[in-house]
Formats: C-alpha cells, sequence, structure tokens
C-alpha cells in the first residue's frame, strides 16, 4: 500500500470524529496523523455518543460543535485527502453542513433522531448569530 504524502500548505479533505472539513496541512506526521487548520466544514458531525452512534440511552448524549474556522485538529492520514477547488467561505458552509445534517435527521425515526434534532437546531442558532 502506497503511503499519502502532503506538504505543508496542501489543501485537502479531513475527517475529524464524525465531521468532514476542507483545511490546510499544517504539519504531517506519518503514518498515522497531519495537523489541519480548518477553513471549512463539508460536513457537520453527528450528535449523541460515538461510541454509541445513533443510541440515545446513554449517559452523556454530546452536543457535537462543527470545529472553528483555523483551527487545528488532529486528523488520521487515513482520512485525509487531497482537495482541488475553491474553498468556500467558512461561516457559508458551517451554516450549510449544519443544514444538511438537520435534514438527514428529520427523515430518521426514533428517540436519537429527536435529541439529535434538538441539538442541531441549538448549534444552528448559535451559529447563525456568530
Amino acid at each position: 500500500m502506497e503511503e499519502k504524502t502532503f506538504t505543508a500548505g496542501d489543501k485537502v479533505t479531513a475527517s475529524y470524529k464524525s465531521g468532514t472539513y476542507i483545511g490546510e496541512i499544517v504539519e504531517v506526521y506519518p503514518p498515522r496523523v497531519a495537523i489541519v487548520k480548518i477553513l471549512a466544514v463539508v460536513k457537520h458531525p453527528a450528535q449523541g455518543d460515538l461510541h454509541h452512534p445513533f443510541e440515545a440511552g446513554v449517559p452523556i448524549f454530546h452536543q457535537r460543535r462543527a470545529l472553528s474556522y483555523q483551527e487545528k485538529a488532529s486528523a488520521p492520514l487515513a482520512g485525509v485527502k487531497l482537495y482541488e477547488g475553491e474553498v468556500p467561505e467558512y461561516r457559508v458552509s458551517l451554516l450549510q453542513a449544519v443544514e444538511a445534517e438537520i435534514e438527514k435527521v428529520e427523515s430518521m425515526p426514533g428517540e436519537w433522531a429527536s435529541r439529535s434534532l434538538k441539538e442541531l437546531e441549538t448549534l444552528k442558532e448559535e451559529y447563525a448569530r456568530a
């Protein structure tokens, strides 16, 4: 298997926890990790407990915010890919990503979906005010 090679400054998509972002490579620590500076949000993180996805009856049902603009995240190299194209403005991408996640969750049945929707709506309001 060929090892991915990235250079500081490369634009990439990176998965972090359950979200996906467009960012810029800051540092690479092969073979496992890249430090990525967040520039835009592609997919908003899922709500709840990452270790028990789609379960509402967990001790702590986490509200998961998207990473902030220019926040640096330690992303597994397996989830990092080169990005070509225009990088959208962070705030616009954030609002689009949370809205897409809301639409996805609205079509799902059950208590997990209800709790997730509540958290996502709260986050959407906070993001819109920021």
